[in-house]
């Protein structure tokens, strides 16, 4: 199993590291069963019939939050951000359950001897970077094996003993997997054909939209309300949110153009007193992307940067720096280090135009007052109220589709996407921050998902319909094409004559048959399957409709393929365990029966909140 272990490791890892969620996920307190003795309000999903309870999950959210930001991910700073994390972690722990359920059905164990023997000779690849088990930059096993034994960690032993415990019976399973993906040299020989067979084609796509134009397609109500009632499923939407929200602005005005301008100019007659450039810019650039590096901008060229900075970076002389620079972006300062040609290299201290002294102070308020009189209510009259008080108008939102992110004119408002569709009616959200501004939202209503009133999608079966319409007239023509071939015409002359165009295309290998067949695989079938000369079709793929005739081909060069075999044979085993591997987890996890409990969690808590106003319902975090 040692050998097996390390020849597969790279894929395996590859392939179990879906998420941040690793092995520990179950060191939170789930056992085997998914048995929980919490409160009854801690179910946050059901697999198989198993639960995972609100422990285990919340735990494991805040192990991948922990995660992440140890990898330097930012943190999610939004609920749309928020929720894909917890999304992440859930799949994870649904893996993990069906896995153990396959461990055990299959009655995969491991022994305490394949457990040494693992820990001491195969170990896992994140350990390999441990300075301690290096020697020269590069992982030295005896350390490593001379460290287990000395018995100088004992929690760091019982730690990867754990983790192993839980890798082991994966590395089984997944070896019993790859047992099956076996490749053999036919199957080599017909790979490595796909990928060097080619051939040149005459072919005609007929696309519906340019063979019929739309002018030619008429649509009767009856025919719009039979393609309506026949296609109905196509036109299920998603559960809508509607709200109504106020705003308060936080563009910036020309008092603090003017702002950002002084400052910018105080800063620069402060470098040229002598304070180092890449200190201020450290202490001062609103630009985090490069900011810590002294505001290094690294070696670029023209057409890099927005057009008033580059003219400005390119009139320096190496050493040099600017007066202050507007973009769309704010005011910058910019210092050449260098340039050669076209290449030049800046540093720059970003200083933004956003609100400052009175104007700042006076939004704050505005913001302050409406977090404390108009957010989080359940009334929804107070916010109706509110906006009169502070003077401020009350807008209808577009409608907002379960799934999709709140636009306001332009700005993208987070969280609101989440929250319309956990929030009960009538009640108002926190306040939401952009860049722009500020909003408290209201929920007027949801309409659940499903198949609406042919008037409300009316325009779009419309062109569904004509579209159908277009593709029957394409059928007769292709066949008019084939029929004409089949009584003796050349396929050229037979497309002409019914306003189509055949050209030639290729060479292409069935690999690679370029963009004109790239979807649409019974013609590159036939392409190689027919005889020189002779026509096929029609063959009606997604998007249009073809004939094919071949007219040269070019063979693999067997002896080429020989000299080649060893590489392909390790090359495509591998893939073939990857896909066979991706099949069976596939197929796992579509057979399982998953419950997702978390809106029933969130509506319980909301009810056992306003029941006892003084407890958080997310006490059991705390």
């Amino acid at each position: 199993m040692m050998r097996t272990m390390r020849s597969i490791a790279p894929w395996i890892m590859a392939i179990v590291a879906v998420s941040f969620v690793g092995w520990m996920v179950f060191e939170v307190g789930m056992d085997v069963q998914g048995q929980s003795t919490g409160a009854p309000l801690d179910e946050v999903a059901r697999v198989n019939g198993r639960k995972i309870d609100a422990q285990t999950f919340y735990a494991a959210v805040r192990q991948a939050q922990e995660m992440a930001r140890q990898q330097g991910a930012p943190p999610a700073r939004t609920l749309e951000e928020q929720r894909q994390l917890e999304d992440q972690v859930l799949e994870q722990l649904v893996q993990q359950i069906l896995l153990q359920d396959e461990f055990r059905r299959q009655e995969i164990t491991v022994t305490d001897d394949e457990l040494r023997q693992a820990l001491r000779f195969a170990p896992l690849p994140d350990l390999r970077s441990v300075e301690i088990f290096q020697t020269d930059g590069e992982f030295d096993l005896a350390k490593y094996q001379r460290y287990l034994l000395s018995g100088a960690d004992p929690g760091f032993a019982l730690a990867l003993e754990a983790r192993y415990r839980e890798e082991l019976p994966r590395v089984k399973y997944f070896e019993r997997i790859a047992l099956g993906a076996s490749v053999s040299d036919g199957k080599l020989w017909q790979l490595y054909r796909d990928r060097n067979d080619s051939v040149t084609a005459t072919v005609v796509a007929l696309v519906p939209a340019a063979v019929v134009p739309d002018d030619e397609v008429e649509v009767s109500q009856e025919e719009l309300r039979a393609y309506f009632e026949t296609h109905a499923a196509d036109y299920e939407q998603p559960a809508q949110a509607f709200l109504t929200y106020v705003t308060i602005s936080r563009k910036p005005n020309a008092t603090d153009s003017a702002t950002a301008l002084e400052r910018a100019r105080a800063l620069r007659d402060e470098i040229l007193a002598g304070t180092d450039f890449e200190a201020v810019a450290a202490r001062e650039s609103a630009d985090s992307s490069n900011r810590e590096l002294g505001g290094d901008l690294g070696d670029v060229g023209r057409g890099d940067f927005v057009p008033p900075f580059e003219e400005a970076a390119l009139a320096l002389r190496p050493g040099e720096l600017s007066q202050p620079v507007l973009t769309r972006f704010g005011y910058h300062l910019i210092r050449l280090e260098s340039r050669e040609g076209d290449t030049y290299h800046p540093r720059h201290i970003l200083i933004p135009i956003e609100p400052y002294g009175d104007h700042l102070d006076m939004v704050d308020r505005q913001a302050d007052s409406l977090d404390m009189l108009a957010a989080e209510q359940d009334d929804p009259t107070i916010l109706d109220s509110v906006a009169v008080d502070m003077n401020l108008e009350m807008r209808p939102a577009v409608p907002l589709r379960q799934g999709m992110r709140m636009v306001v004119a332009g700005d993208m408002v987070p969280d609101v996407g989440v929250w319309a569709f956990e929030a009960q009616p009538g009640q108002t959200s926190s306040v939401i921050e952009t860049r722009d501004a500020y909003y408290v939202f209201r929920l007027d209503s949801v309409l659940a998902a499903g198949v609406p009133p042919l008037e409300e999608v009316a325009q779009r079966v419309t062109r569904d319909a004509r579209t159908a319409k277009k593709w029957e007239r394409t059928r007769e023509v292709a066949r008019a094409i084939a029929d004409a071939v089949a009584a003796g015409a050349d396929l050229e002359a037979a497309a002409e004559q019914q306003g189509a165009q055949a050209r030639s295309i290729g060479p292409f290998t069935r690999a690679n048959p370029g963009p004109v067949l790239a979807q649409a695989p019974e013609a590159v079938g036939a392409a190689f399957g027919l005889r020189l000369g002779s026509v096929g079709g029609p063959y009606e793929e997604d998007f249009a409709i073809f004939l094919v005739e071949p007219t040269r081909f070019r063979f693999a060069d067997s002896t080429a393929f020989a000299a080649e075999l060893g590489t392909l044979r390790e090359r495509e085993q591998q893939q073939a365990q990857q896909n066979l591997l991706q099949l069976v987890l596939s197929s796992v996890r579509q057979g399982a029966d998953v419950e997702d409990k978390r809106r029933e969690l969130l509506l319980a808590q909301q009810q056992q909140q306003q029941q006892l106003p003084n407890q958080s319902p997310l006490g059991f975090l705390r």
